[in-house]
C-alpha cells in the first residue's frame, strides 16, 4: 500500500441486529478518525435487509421460486398465493417499523392489512399475553410475525441460511476445518449472496477504499465477510483485507488454514485498535526495502507469509488505555434506517430488537474475571481497566449531539458497581438525561440506595447472571454470589423500578436432576416475590479458554471432541458421568420460564412442566422470601458511607408550637411535594444539609462528617437517625452510597 493516508472501510457483515448498529465499527473508526485517518463504515446487514425486503427484492424471490423446482410446504404455497399483497405492503410495512408512519398501526391491528402465514396461527394467545399493550406495540409485533413469514419463505427456498440475526451461521459454528466454508465460498453465489454484493459494488465505488476491515463478532457473520472480501479481491486485488471481532478472537487463535488468507490479508485478535495502528504503521509509514523487519513490529495479527505459512506476530506494544480509545463514531450510519421490531414477549428480550440503543462500556473487561464457565483467559475478560465518570459523560454527550438518541446500552461483560455510581452521579450532576441498561453481577455492592440512584441516572433494566440457582453449583462455577444475596439484589432493583433480568443456565458440570430442579424452585420463587421479571435457561457450554475447558478433570468431565482441524477451536464436547441429562430438562425448563414470565402457574407443582418423572425440590419454599426479611444494617452503621439527596433544595419556614418554634421543611419534587416537620435547631441543620447536597456534587459529604455538625443541643444523632423527619428523607430519596 503506497498512500501515506489510506483510505478504510469498515464493514458489518450480515447480519446482527435490525434495530441498531453493531458497535465495533463505530468504536473503530471513532479511534482511527481521531489520529487523522480517512474512514467510511457501512452495515451491509442492514443494506442487505432492506434490498431484499422491498418490493423489488421480494419480486426477485417470488420469480426463483417459481422457476426453480423447490418442493415447497403448504405454508410457502399459500404465500406464493398471496404474493401480490406481500408485494404491496412491504414498503408500508418496513417504513412503520422505521418509524417513519406510525399511523399504519391502526390498520395492521384492525384492518386486514397484511397477509398472514403460519407465524400468525398463535396470534389470539399472543394478543392475550400483550394484556394492555397499546396499539403501536401490537402492530409491530404483528408486522415482525409477517417479516417472520416471509424469512421463512426465504430459507424453505432461495436461502437456506438465512435468519434475521445471523447469515450462514451453521457453515461457522464448531467449524474445526475450513472446508464447508471453501466449498460454499467456492459455489456460485445465491440470490441473497448476489443481493449483498449488488449492495457492495456500490459502496466501493464511493469509498474507494485502500483497506477494508470486517468485524466477526459472531458466527452468523463469518460467512457473508468471507463472500464480500472475496469480491473484493476479485474487484481489487491489492486492497488489503482485515478481520477482527469475538468470532476470531474465541475461535480462531490457533488458525493454521492457508486458504482463509485467500480472503483475509490480516486477521487480528483481542481489541482492534493497537493492531489496526501497527498495521497501518507498517503498511503506511515505511520504506519497502525494511517491510520484512517493520512487519515483526505488528501486535496481535495473523498472516501468511510469501512462503505460505502462517504467522502469528505480536510484538510486546503496550495496549491503547481504555481512557484512550475514543468516543465511537457513527456519524455516517443511516440511524433512521433501523428496524424495531418486536419478535418476543420476553421484555428483556425486548430491549434487544426494539429502539435504538447507542452502545458503549463503562469499563474494559470483567473485574470478577473468576467465573468457571466464562473465557476469562482472553483479554477482553482477564484486562480490566475503567474511565473516569467524567469522561464518559463526555462520551454520552458527543454520542447524543451527533446521533440524537438518548437511550444507551452499555455492553460490559459486568458493569463494576462503583463506576456505575460514579457515572450516575455525574449524570445527575450535569443534568444528562439518558435511559440505560446493562449486565451486572448480583453481587452485595448493589445495595438498595445505589439501585435507587441508578435509577435517577435513567437506569430502566439490568441483566445478570444467577446461573445454576444451586449455593453449591454457585461456589463450584466461583461466582461469588448466594441465592440469598440474589434475591436482595433484585429486590433492591425491582423496588427502584428497575426490571431485573435474570440468565440462567443448566447442564452444570455435575449437576445432577435434583440439583436442576431446586434450581428451578428457586427461580420459581423469585418470579412470585416479584423480584425477578424476566429470564432465559442457556444450556452449559465448555469452551475451550474457560477454567472448565482448561482443566476438565477438575470438574469431574471429560473432553471428549472435535479434533482440531486447522481452524475454528473453542466449543468442546464433553462426558459428565456425574451429571444428569441435561439435554432432557431443557424444554420444560423453557416452558415453565415463559409461564413464570407471564405469572402463569406459579403454585403448580414442578412436575407439570417435564413428560418424564423428576425428584420433588429440597429447597425450603419460604428460601426467597426469608432472604427478602433480613434486615438491613441500620443507618447508624454506615458511618463512611456518602450522602446524596435525590431531591431538590427545600424550603423552610418557622411555625409556632405548643412548647417551643418548629421547623417545617417543603421539598417540591417532580411527581409529589412533601414536608418535613422537626425542631428548629435540627431543622436549620437538615435545611443547609440538603441545600449543600443538591448544590454541591463536587464534595463528598458522609455520614460521619454530618454527625459532626449535628446540633449538640438535639440530643444523640443516632437517636435522629430512628427518628420520623428521617426515616421520611430517606424514603423520598436521601441515600447513603
Amino acid at each position: 500500500m503506497s498512500s501515506a493516508s489510506p483510505r478504510i472501510l469498515l464493514l458489518t457483515p450480515p447480519l446482527t441486529q435490525l434495530n441498531t448498529p453493531y458497535p465495533a465499527t463505530a468504536y473503530i473508526k471513532g479511534f482511527l478518525g481521531g489520529r487523522g485517518f480517512d474512514v467510511t463504515q457501512a452495515d451491509m446487514g442492514l443494506q442487505l435487509v432492506l434490498r431484499l425486503f422491498s418490493t423489488a427484492g421480494l419480486r426477485r424471490v417470488f420469480q426463483e421460486i417459481e422457476a426453480g423446482s423447490f418442493a415447497l410446504s403448504d405454508n410457502a404455497k399459500r404465500m406464493l398465493r398471496l404474493q401480490n399483497r406481500y408485494l404491496a405492503t412491504i414498503t408500508p410495512v418496513v417504513r412503520f417499523l422505521q418509524n417513519k408512519d406510525l399511523t399504519l398501526a391502526p390498520r395492521i391491528c384492525h384492518g386486514r392489512f397484511l397477509p398472514e402465514a403460519s407465524r400468525f396461527d398463535n396470534v389470539a394467545d399472543l394478543e392475550t399475553a400483550f394484556g394492555t399493550m397499546g396499539l403501536t406495540d401490537q402492530a409491530r409485533h404483528l408486522a415482525t410475525l409477517y417479516l417472520e413469514d416471509l424469512a421463512d419463505l426465504i430459507k424453505e427456498t432461495v436461502g437456506p441460511q438465512f435468519g434475521f440475526s445471523r447469515y450462514a451461521e451453521k457453515l461457522a459454528l464448531s467449524a474445526t476445518s475450513f472446508e464447508p466454508l471453501h466449498e460454499a465460498l467456492q459455489a456460485a453465489p445465491n440470490l441473497l449472496d448476489q443481493m449483498l454484493l449488488e449492495e457492495l459494488e456500490p459502496l466501493l465505488h464511493r469509498a474507494k477504499p485502500d483497506l477494508v476491515g470486517f468485524t466477526v463478532p459472531f458466527p452468523g457473520n463469518l460467512y457473508g465477510a468471507l463472500r464480500l472480501a472475496k469480491r473484493i479481491k476479485e474487484i481489487s486485488p491489492a486492497t488489503v483485507t482485515v478481520m477482527g471481532g469475538g468470532y476470531p478472537n474465541t475461535e480462531l487463535r490457533g488458525i493454521k488454514e492457508p486458504r482463509f488468507f485467500d480472503y483475509i490479508d490480516y486477521l487480528t485478535l483481542d481489541d482492534g485498535e493497537g493492531p489496526w495502528l501497527r498495521l497501518l504503521e507498517y503498511l503506511t509509514c515505511h520504506p519497502e526495502q525494511n517491510a520484512q523487519n517493520d512487519r515483526l513490529l505488528l501486535q496481535r495479527t495473523f498472516l501468511r507469509d510469501e512462503a505460505g505459512e502462517i504467522q502469528y506476530i505480536n510484538h510486546p506494544h503496550p495496549d491503547i488505555p481504555h481512557p484512550e480509545v475514543g468516543t465511537p463514531d457513527y456519524s455516517d450510519l443511516p440511524l433512521t434506517e433501523y428496524l424495531s421490531v418486536l419478535e418476543v414477549l420476553n421484555p428483556m428480550h425486548r430491549l434487544w430488537s426494539d429502539g435504538r440503543w447507542n452502545k458503549l462500556t463503562v469499563a474494559h473487561g470483567c473485574y470478577w474475571k473468576r467465573c468457571s464457565f466464562c473465557d476469562v483467559t482472553l483479554d477482553y475478560i482477564s484486562r480490566y481497566e475503567t474511565a473516569p465518570s467524567a469522561l464518559l459523560v463526555d462520551r454520552i454527550e458527543q454520542i447524543i449531539a451527533q446521533t440524537g438518541q438518548t437511550g444507551f446500552h452499555f455492553v460490559d461483560e459486568a458493569a463494576p458497581p462503583l463506576a456505575l455510581r460514579d457515572l450516575a452521579v455525574e449524570l445527575l450532576k450535569r443534568r444528562v438525561a439518558i435511559t440505560w441498561w446493562g449486565n451486572i453481577r448480583f453481587e452485595k455492592t448493589f445495595s438498595p440506595d445505589l439501585c435507587r440512584l441508578l435509577a435517577a441516572s435513567g437506569c430502566i433494566a439490568i441483566s445478570g447472571g444467577l446461573e445454576v440457582a444451586s449455593d453449591r453449583l454457585l461456589a463450584l462455577m466461583e461466582k461469588g454470589v448466594t441465592i440469598a444475596q440474589v434475591a436482595r439484589v433484585t429486590d433492591g432493583f425491582t423496588q427502584a423500578g428497575i426490571m431485573v433480568h435474570a440468565y440462567l443456565m443448566y447442564g452444570f458440570p455435575t449437576q445432577t436432576a435434583q440439583e436442576t430442579v431446586d434450581s428451578l424452585e428457586v427461580v420459581r420463587q423469585l418470579f412470585a416475590a416479584g423480584v425477578v421479571q424476566s429470564g432465559y435457561w442457556h444450556r452449559f457450554s465448555m469452551t475451550a479458554h474457560s477454567p472448565v475447558g482448561k482443566n476438565p478433570a477438575k470438574y469431574q468431565v471429560a473432553a471428549i471432541g472435535p479434533e482440531p482441524a486447522g481452524f475454528a477451536w473453542n466449543d468442546l464436547w464433553h462426558d459428565d458421568p456425574r451429571g444428569t441429562d441435561h439435554e432432557a430438562f431443557g424444554p420444560g425448563l423453557a416452558k415453565s420460564l415463559y409461564n413464570y414470565l407471564h405469572g402463569v402457574a406459579l403454585d403448580e407443582p414442578l412436575s407439570r412442566w417435564f413428560d418424564f418423572k423428576t425428584p420433588k425440590p429440597t429447597t425450603p419454599r419460604q428460601l426467597v422470601q426469608q432472604a427478602l426479611q433480613t434486615p438491613e444494617k441500620p443507618d447508624f452503621a454506615k458511618q463512611n458511607l456518602r450522602l446524596f439527596w435525590l431531591g431538590n433544595a427545600p424550603e423552610i419556614r418557622i411555625e409556632a408550637g405548643k412548647k417551643a418554634p418548629r421547623a417545617v421543611l417543603t421539598c417540591y419534587e417532580q411527581a409529589e411535594d412533601f414536608e418535613v416537620k422537626t425542631t428548629e435547631a435540627t431543622g436549620h441543620w437538615l435545611h443547609q444539609l440538603l441545600t449543600q447536597l443538591s448544590q454541591d456534587f463536587d464534595t463528598k459529604v458522609l455520614l460521619k462528617d454530618a454527625a459532626a455538625s449535628f446540633p449538640q443541643s438535639e440530643g444523640s444523632f443516632e437517636a435522629f437517625l430512628q427518628s420520623p423527619a428521617w426515616q421520611v428523607l430517606r424514603e423520598k430519596g436521601l441515600l447513603l452510597l
